[in-house]
Order: C-alpha cells, then structure tokens, then sequence
C-alpha cells in the first residue's frame, strides 16, 4: 500500500545565506532571506516517487526566514510556533498538501562562524508532511506530535529522525470506505480513514472559518467571481485561513473544478504575481504591501473585514437561484433566527429541518449540508442541461440553445452570469470529461437531478457503507533502548548526512570565511551552487516575473496620451529589449500571451496609429526571433494576434501583409506555408464581415 505521508521535510537558513532580494551573504537582522531545504526523508537518493517540489522551501515559510537574538518566550505571543497548511498544484493539476510548524531555532554554529553572525542568534525554520492526500486534520495532529516530541523535557525512548523514518515509511493510505488506519506518534494515537468512493470528493477541513470570515452575500459574490474565473486575492494576517477558505471555495463549485493559477499562500516576494493578465486564486498576508499595483479586476477577499472589492462589476446569480441559495444558506448558519416562527410540534419537513440544526455546533454534518446547498443550486441552475450536450466524441454544448430553454422557462432575457459561466474554462472542462465516462457515472450533478425529479431526499444520492470500517494498526516493533534512554532537544536535530552532502556544507561554508583553498572546486557563478531542483524553481520564478512585468508594460503602453511616441517610449524598448534578449524566448511567447489575454477580456483593438505601428513592430521581432528559434507555437500564436490587430487597419489588407508579414524570413522555410495561407484567408474574411457591417 501507498503510504500516505511522503515526505517530511525541514526548511530553513542553509550554508549559503541570500536575501529575498537574491544578494549573498548576511547583511543584518533586518532583511528577511531565502529559505533552503535543509532535511528529508526518505533522503534525496532515494526513488520510491518524484522529489518534494523545488518551490518548496519558498513556500512553506511565504515571509522569507529572519533572524532574532532570541528564541520562544512563553511572554511574548509573536515568539510562539506557527502551525498552518499549504497547498501547491503540480504542472498537470494535480495537488500536494503541506502541513507546516515554523518556530524559532538556533541558528548552526558553523554558519554563525562562517558569516560572523552574532552568537545565540535564532532564525525561522519549518518543520513539513508532505502528502497527496487532502487529510489536513491527520497531517497537522502527526507534525505537532513530533514537534512536541521533540522539545518535550521527558524526550522520546527512540531519537526523533528513527520516529519520522517510521511514520513516513509505514502509515499506509487507507482504502476509501473500508478500512481505518491507527497509527502513533510515541505515546498518543492517531487514526486516518478516507470516505466512500462516490460522494463527494474528500473535504478533510471545517467550512466554518469560510461562513465565519463573510457574511451570506459576501460569500455568493466570492462564489460568484470563482465561478467567473475573476482574478480573486483573498488577504488576511492568518496563513491558516488563506488556505482553508481557497479549500473550502474550491469544495463548494463541485462538480466543476478551478482551472487556473492557484496559490493559496503566496510567498510575500511574489507580490509581483497579483499583476499576471491571467485568472488566479491567490492568498496574500494583510501585512504586504500591494499599493504600487494596478489592482484592476481584481477581487479582493479581505478575510478580516469581511470585504469583497473589484472595479469589475461580477454580474448576480440570477432568481430564483439566487433566493433559494441565500435562504438555504442562512437557514443552515441562523436557524434561531429564520425559524424563530416555527413550532416545535414535528408539523412538516421544513420545521424538521430547521430544528435539526437549533443549538448545535458546528460539525461534519454542517459541513455536508452546505455542500449539498451549493449541489442542489447548481442542478437548478443548470436543470436539463444534458439535453444539449451534442452526442459527439467530442461532447460540444449548445449553449444558444441551454439560454434559449431558460429564457422560455423564467420569461427573463438570458443572464451575464449564467452566459459567462457557460463559456468559463471550469464549465467547459466540465463538459469535456464526458457525459457517459466513468467519472461522471458517479457524478452527483446528475443523480441529484435525477432524485429531485423523482422528488427523493437529495440526501438519497450519498453512498452509505453497511459494513464497519476494518482496522489496521500500524505498530512501531523497533528495539529502544534498555537502559531506558531518553532523547531530548534544545534545537530541532539535524538528520545524518551523506560524505558528499558534508563536504558540500564544508565547502561552501570556507567559500564564504575565506578560511581554505578549495583547489578551483568551487565554481564563480554563484547560481552553480544551486541544486537541479532549485534551478528549475528559479526558472519557474523568472518565467513568471518576465509575464508580470511585461504585463504591467503593455497595460502602460496602451495609456499613453495623444502627445507621445510609443516608438521612443520606455515601455517600448524595455518591451522591445526583453523580447531581444531572451534566448529561450520567454520574452516573446510572453507579449504575445498579454495582447491575447487583453484580447479576451474584451479588449476591441482600438490603437491610435502611433501605437499600432509600435506594436506591429514589437509583434514582427517576437515572429523574427521566434523564427530562428523554430518556434512554432510562438509564430502560430503571434499570426493569430496580428490578425486581431489588423482590424484597425482593414483599408489596407494587401499593404499589411506585404510591409508587415511577407518581409519575414519565415516564408523562405515550406513549414510556415500553410501558416501564410491561413493568414490572408483569415484577412480576407475580416475584410469580407466589416465591409457588410458598413
């Protein structure tokens, strides 16, 4: 069986100090740093799956690491150990969760000695587990066990990385619906199970904090603009409340899933990323600064406040949805209060159903029932929706034909909300998975339709296990000690290192204090000392800051007043200079995607002639570079934007292409044939359509 914790992992202050802002070395205690994997197990050798994520340690301590000259004090409150969750998303969507102790240790002393750093100095580090599994419950009970363990004054009979290497290694997944899996940490007993296959996906949090942070309109807007696909921020001083209400929105759109950027924790230097032209769901400390951002479009959560903000309008869930899901909501959140008319005689289902929830604390079933409220809105939204999914391979939907059939049901005019929802990339993706494959045989959207067409409890399409779940016990046989030994700890202890790892340290250590020669072993390219997983980071982090800032460039670009020259502006030739410079082509890939996204956020093209002969320019050197790289997707890409930006020039169809496209050397290559062809058919139809407008 597949063990449910994969990794554990320390982060920290590594042998090689950099700031945030990427400069070696330790320039003081006020300046925050990078964070390093310090510790895993299993080891980095080791090949049982793929290593921990290289944006990892950024992650995990999102504020940068800082020194202190003292440690925890049980009289200070700002000194005590932080316990939250993470979540990080993989290239292919799939998700790895993160428990998280950050505390207060002494800093190494060979790293004091090596940087001169002032003795009994402390700085963060971060205690992890790793899992694919969404049991934030059983992730956060395990690591503060451990941590407790190990700063316990009674220590534990074994040392503390034989007890990780146990749990790590030994606590299986539990088989969903049948079995339960015991395990423990020293003395006390901790136990995991997974619900049933076929109800709703695996919610190991409370929607509490969610209801708690918003109110019922708050929370439909926020619900609204994640349905919309928005860019939505949510802020708050607590990293545990970012990550349970991005979690707990995410829940509550099932059966449809957010396709896009998803960083719940954003580490505090990536600020920069709130400027991406792309949807996102991001969660940033209330303590960042974001007032030198544009902010446009972006819906701001404050979790702290209860506000949500945007200079966008997010269109309304139309009615009757609208009412019924506010109701429902408020019924389950106040029953005091919207059943306060109520007999308590048993007279119906609805006195039944507001009863059952009078004085009772939040649990489980709480969180089920809100779940449902958000089910049965959509099978009312979206009722006979499978009536205009074509039978096709390809499962097209009709969504003319879905608006037509409501319009005719409500007497109401199609709904924005409902239209923009239909060609969001979530519904969409929806669709694709297939009406008859067999994710959506168990799918709840269409058994609840079903069951309320039937008139059934929509409790009914839930499964339920007739059997007691098995126990496994999973004991820790290893020998302790007879003397009746115990481990204690001042500081969290630091795993065995390998003969290679040491020497490394060594190195890097005596690079930094000048104190040996290390005979040309040490490179003088300072990002040499980087690992394969913290270069790969590091690229990702490039890729990234090139789109934002050449996003926040073409928004400039296109402010420009009357009275300049785009062609000798600084947004035009830093533009122009990153295109040029960039050999990977990140440059050029990354205008093209900013016009495109501009493009579909509703963007009509309108440039004064000054600024489309500049971005006729910029569009020509991202195609030439992109040529002499075989670029193809880039010239595809760049091809299909030039022939939006032709309609501000549709007078002179021959005259554009002959000064702007057939110049290029990409025609002398028969691979980029087709692409002309596609280009002046596509010119002509744009011709074609304006001219009968006119």
């Amino acid at each position: 069986m597949a063990p449910i914790f994969e990794y554990f992992i320390v982060c920290g202050i590594g042998p090689e100090i950099r700031t945030l802002d990427e400069n070696k070395g330790f320039h003081g205690t006020s300046f925050r740093y990078l964070s390093s994997l310090l510790d895993q197990f299993p080891p980095s050798n080791h090949c049982l799956y793929p290593p921990p994520p290289p944006q990892l340690p950024t992650c995990v301590l999102p504020a940068g690491v800082e020194f202190y000259t003292s440690g925890f004090d049980s009289n200070d409150p700002s000194t005590y150990p932080r316990s939250y969750p993470i979540v990080l998303t993989e290239g292919d969507g799939s998700k790895i969760y993160v428990s998280c102790i950050a505390f207060r240790d002494p800093v190494d002393d060979d790293v004091l000695e090596a940087y001169r750093i002032p003795r009994s100095s402390y700085a963060d580090k971060c205690i992890c587990l790793v899992s694919r599994l969404p049991s934030f419950c059983v992730l956060r009970s395990a690591l503060e066990e451990i941590f407790a363990l190990c700063f316990s004054p009674a220590g534990s009979c074994k040392p503390l990385w034989d007890v990780i290497a146990f749990l790590v290694s030994n606590v299986p997944l539990p088989t969903p619906g049948k079995d339960r899996v015991l395990f423990s940490v020293e003395n006390c007993l901790l136990s995991v199970d997974a619900p049933l296959k076929g109800g709703l996906p695996h919610a190991d949090i409370s929607f509490q904090p969610l209801v708690q942070c918003l109110d019922v309109d708050n929370l439909i807007k926020l619900f609204t603009a994640v349905l919309l696909e928005r860019r939505i921020l949510l802020r708050s001083n607590k990293y545990s409340l970012l990550t349970l209400v991005s979690e707990a929105i995410c829940h509550l759109i099932y059966p449809f899933r957010w396709q896009h950027v998803y960083i719940p924790l954003l580490f505090f230097s990536g600020v920069d990323y709130i400027d991406a032209p792309t949807p996102y769901m991001m969660g940033l400390h209330s303590g960042v600064d974001t007032s030198g951002l544009s902010m446009d479009g972006v819906v701001i959560v404050d979790l702290e406040h209860n506000r949500v903000t945007t200079t966008e309008e997010i269109p309304p869930i139309p009615e009757p949805e609208l009412s019924f899901l506010r109701g429902e909501i408020l019924e389950l959140l106040y029953p005091n209060v919207v059943g306060i008319d109520l007999l308590s005689l048993g007279l119906g289902k609805s006195a039944e159903k507001h009863h059952r929830w009078v004085s009772k604390p939040w649990d489980e079933e709480h969180n089920l029932q809100l779940r449902l409220i958000f089910l049965k809105f959509f099978a009312s939204i979206l009722s006979g929706y499978r009536n205009f999914v074509e039978n096709t391979a390809s499962h097209v939907f009709n969504n003319q034909a879905f608006l037509k059939k409501r319009s005719r049901s409500t007497n109401q005019p199609p709904d924005p909300m409902i239209t923009q929802f239909l060609d969001s990339q979530g519904f969409l993706d929806y669709i694709e998975r297939g009406i008859d494959s067999e994710e959506n045989n168990s799918n709840l959207l269409d058994k609840l339709q079903d069951a309320i067409g039937r008139g059934q409890n929509p409790e009914s399409i839930l499964p339920s296990s007739l059997l007691e779940a098995e126990i496994i016990t999973i004991a820790d046989t290893g020998e302790i000690s007879d003397s009746g030994t115990r481990y204690t700890y001042n500081r969290f202890p630091t795993n065995i290192k390998t003969e290679e790892q040491e020497e490394r340290r060594k190195q890097i250590l005596a690079a930094v204090s000048g104190a040996e020669d290390l005979s040309g072993k040490l490179m003088a390219d300072p990002g040499e000392s980087l690992s394969p997983r913290e270069r790969v980071a590091e690229r990702e982090r490039m890729v990234l800051d090139i789109k934002v800032k050449l996003q926040r460039l073409w928004l400039r670009l296109l402010k420009l007043g009357a009275t300049d020259d785009p062609l000798s502006s600084f947004e035009y030739r830093t533009i122009l200079a990153l295109i040029e410079s960039d050999a990977e082509g990140i440059g050029g890939s990354g205008f093209v995607e900013c016009i495109r996204e501009h493009i579909n956020t509703g963007w009509t093209c309108q440039l004064t002639d000054e600024q489309f002969i500049a971005v006729k320019e910029l569009l020509k050197t991202a195609i030439t570079r992109a040529t002499s790289r075989s670029d193809m997707s880039t010239i595809r890409d760049a091809l299909e934007v030039s022939a939006e930006m032709y309609k501000k020039d549709v007078n002179n169809v021959s005259d554009y292409i002959e000064r702007h496209l057939l110049p290029l050397p990409i025609w002398e290559d028969l691979r980029y044939l087709s692409e002309l062809i596609g280009m002046v058919k596509l010119f002509l139809v744009f011709s074609y359509v304006i001219k009968i407008n006119d």
